[in-house]
């Protein structure tokens, strides 16, 4: 990877590939160890982030997988199923797992079919289907090169067979390195039958480099985007959508090209959302429409709004029904009332602005006085005029109007007009004198 970090802790779909494999074993066993070497600190770090109860056990030198999971023996109980796992292979699927751990075997192994085996390890079976032994290629006849159903190295096992195998692999290999693929043939040997799964080969991809760790965000890609058809949503084109958190959706939802969803999201009935748009941590009601453009982050909107173009909204904005907020608006711990519209080259920070008010192009709320936050409020059916600063703390009240170009530093009551800027003076043939 030519990275500083352990490789676990390189991103996909926004998440390292740690993440993805963690909340995968976490929906499976509340019992789970993690073996640490290069980067430990970084890999202990995630790994606190994730609210996931892991124990860590470390691996002082990188002596190959079957060492790895030999750290981790003394805190095995004889009668408990091993499920093992590789971080680097963050894709395997919930119910792959379930269904192999659900094997009624002492030993069982997830394998995959390729279309193009060469250089991976193959699975030999015995005439009862059950496997015996991995073949690398390089040991391999040529009937059994044509086998194109390998170990993926994912495996479940009873904690006393592990207990009892683990220890009889050796390291007589050209790296020097004790392999957990060698298990298999030791296994046959002890006279155990050893079950397999076949799974597809999406789920059991992994990443050794940046060119194999960009296929595996392709491969994602195509997985999440398939989940959101299969919920019912619109995609103009699947393979311009990036989704990289969990989606819920209402029916009738659609969204268009070159979109990033992000975090938790959740789309109620008829949501529809425009081009080159990201959504992260967000909720929006039903029928509302998100045109093009548009940056949404940790927001809540209601429904019947229309957000954007080119719309900002940051976090703990909070749009109610049918309101609008258009080109160029950013928002940012601000609420916008029932039906209120800020159309335009706009922001609106720390402020509560009532029902069915409009705020008008060039508004800004000045709510940072260098050192601390400040709040603007805005009561139900006020009128703000373009070009207006709105210096906070400040509280414009009910059906009041702000003139055009004012900076507003102080109280506006109920009803009344506010208006604060200087006086226009107009000289007389002015312009023939300068020229």
């Amino acid at each position: 990877m030519l990275s500083q970090k352990a490789k676990v802790l390189q991103k996909l779909g926004g998440k390292t590939m740690l993440h993805h494999l963690l909340l995968k074993a976490k929906q499976i066993s509340s019992d789970i160890s993690v073996v640490v070497g290069f980067d430990k600190e970084g890999v202990e770090n995630e790994i606190s982030k994730l609210s996931v109860d892991a124990q860590t056990f470390l691996q002082k030198e990188q002596l190959g997988t079957a060492d790895a999971v030999k750290t981790t023996i003394d805190n095995i109980n004889d009668s408990e199923k091993v499920l093992i796992l590789y971080g680097d292979v963050p894709l395997i699927k919930r119910k792959t797992l379930q269904d192999l751990c659900l094997i009624d075997s002492e030993i069982s192994i997830l394998t995959t079919t390729l279309k193009d085996p060469t250089g991976y390890g193959r699975v030999i079976k015995d005439e009862n289907n059950f496997a015996i032994s991995i073949v690398e290629e390089k040991d391999a006849t040529d009937l059994q090169k044509r086998i194109k159903e390998i170990f993926t190295g994912i495996l479940v096992a009873n904690g006393s067979v592990l207990k009892t195998l683990i220890p009889q692999i050796n390291n007589e290999n050209s790296a020097k390195e004790f392999y957990l693929t060698d298990l298999i043939g030791i296994a046959t040997n002890n006279g155990f039958k050893i079950n397999t799964l076949n799974s597809p080969q999406d789920e059991t991809m992994g990443a050794n480099s940046r060119k194999e760790q960009e296929e595996l965000e392709r491969v994602l890609r195509v997985m999440n985007t398939e989940e959101l058809l299969k919920k019912g949503i619109t995609l103009i084109d699947k393979t311009r959508v990036d989704v990289r958190g969990d989606v819920k959706a209402g029916s009738d939802c659609s969204i268009d090209v070159n979109v990033i969803l992000e975090g938790d999201v959740e789309f109620g009935n008829n949501v529809e959302v425009g081009a080159n748009t990201i959504i992260c941590n967000t909720k929006i009601g039903d029928n509302t429409k998100i045109l093009p453009f548009s940056h949404i982050d940790s927001a809540k909107i209601g429904a019947d709004c229309s957000i954007g173009p080119y719309a900002r909204l940051r976090e703990g904005s909070v749009i109610e029904d049918s309101a609008k907020v258009g080109n160029f608006v950013e928002t940012k711990k601000t609420k916008i009332g029932r039906s209120s519209k800020a159309n335009h080259f706009t922001y609106l920070g720390d402020a509560d602005i009532g029902d069915d008010v409009n705020i008008g192009a060039g508004t800004i709320t000045c709510n940072y006085d260098g050192k601390d936050k400040h709040k603007t409020e805005v009561g139900d059916g006020s009128f703000i005029g373009t070009n207006s600063s709105l210096v906070a703390p400040i509280n414009i009240g009910k059906n009041a109007y702000v003139g055009a170009g004012s900076t507003i530093t102080k109280d506006v009551p109920d009803n009344a007009l506010g208006v604060g800027r200087g006086k226009q003076k107009n000289k007389e043939n002015w312009a023939k004198n300068k020229k």
